[in-house]
């Protein structure tokens, strides 16, 4: 077995869960939000990029683009329709809610797509590059430094910037942040677009490695979750190391162990890890 070639597997697949993880990353630690949707946004997120590059003929960067912008549209609408359960942080109501759009996302996007596989063409996902023993393709080298540029964005966006300090104020009490002048709901609406937008730019860049089905965005979604509370919920960082972390455990375990299991794994990790330090990685 080729240690080297696992590791280059774990980056890659790491790579994938963190650049998904990230919107939900901001959502669930900077906004105190949720959204059971998420898994359907992925989807929808890869079957608008595959629409726009075989029906509208784009080009796979405009494709990504494309997808964004809709995903960002369908976020402010998604938003408008919650902002009153957002507002009195009514956090069960919201799961109810976000779970009910995403069964209609889901529905609603067999009708319009179909339900046959799909493949995006003319992607980097089919440029194979070998190096020795090693091999990997050009849509993983993509994947991978999207993914590190991304994070270190959001990042310094979060941490070093103003804005990035009122959206964490109307996290921690929005009725407060209102009185020292803030709009907490224009705050709100930003984040659950750039967690929309940000799932799609995920969803074009991961997807093109397999088909596309109405019914994927589960495995996603259960795999960004653990992501998210492994690295420590709200944390940019812990979620980017969790990411790639994750990605290695599972490459070497599905290549010394069981391929089926990996799930199981990956849960069982998460609760060893949570036993030792439940805050997650991030824990001080």
């Amino acid at each position: 077995m080729n240690i080297a070639q696992q590791i280059v597997n774990g980056l890659v697949l790491g790579s994938g869960y963190a650049c998904v993880a990230l919107s939900w990353t901001i959502l669930l630690g900077v906004a105190r939000l949720v959204n059971f949707a998420h898994g359907q946004l992925y989807m929808l997120g890869a079957f608008v990029t595959w629409y726009a590059m075989t029906k509208a003929g784009l080009p796979y960067p405009l494709a990504i683009l494309a997808a964004i912008i809709a995903l960002g549209l369908l976020g402010a609408l998604m938003q408008t329709a919650m902002m009153r359960l957002v507002m009195t942080q009514n956090l069960t109501s919201l799961m109810i809610v976000t779970l009910g759009f995403g069964y209609v996302l889901q529905g609603g996007s067999a009708l319009i797509f179909g339900g046959n596989p799909q493949t995006l063409p003319g992607t980097l996902a089919r440029a194979k590059v070998d190096l020795g023993s090693l091999w990997f393709t050009w849509q993983d080298v993509l994947v991978f430094a999207a993914t590190l540029l991304l994070y270190g964005a959001v990042w310094l966006f979060t941490q070093r910037t103003r804005y990035g300090s009122v959206i964490r104020a109307v996290a921690e009490d929005p009725k407060l942040a209102e009185l020292f002048g803030i709009n907490a709901k224009l705050v709100y609406l930003f984040v659950f677009v750039f967690e929309c937008a940000a799932v799609a730019l995920g969803a074009a860049l991961v997807a093109p490695r397999s088909p596309i089905l109405t019914s994927m965005g589960f495995n996603e979604v259960i795999m960004t979750f653990v992501v998210v509370v492994l690295g420590g919920i709200g944390s940019i960082t812990g979620a980017l190391v969790a990411g790639l972390g994750l990605g290695l455990f599972i490459a070497f375990f599905g290549a010394f162990v069981a391929q089926a299991y990996t799930t199981a794994a990956a849960f069982a990790l998460l609760l060893i890890l949570l036993v030792i330090r439940p805050a997650g990685l991030a824990a001080k």
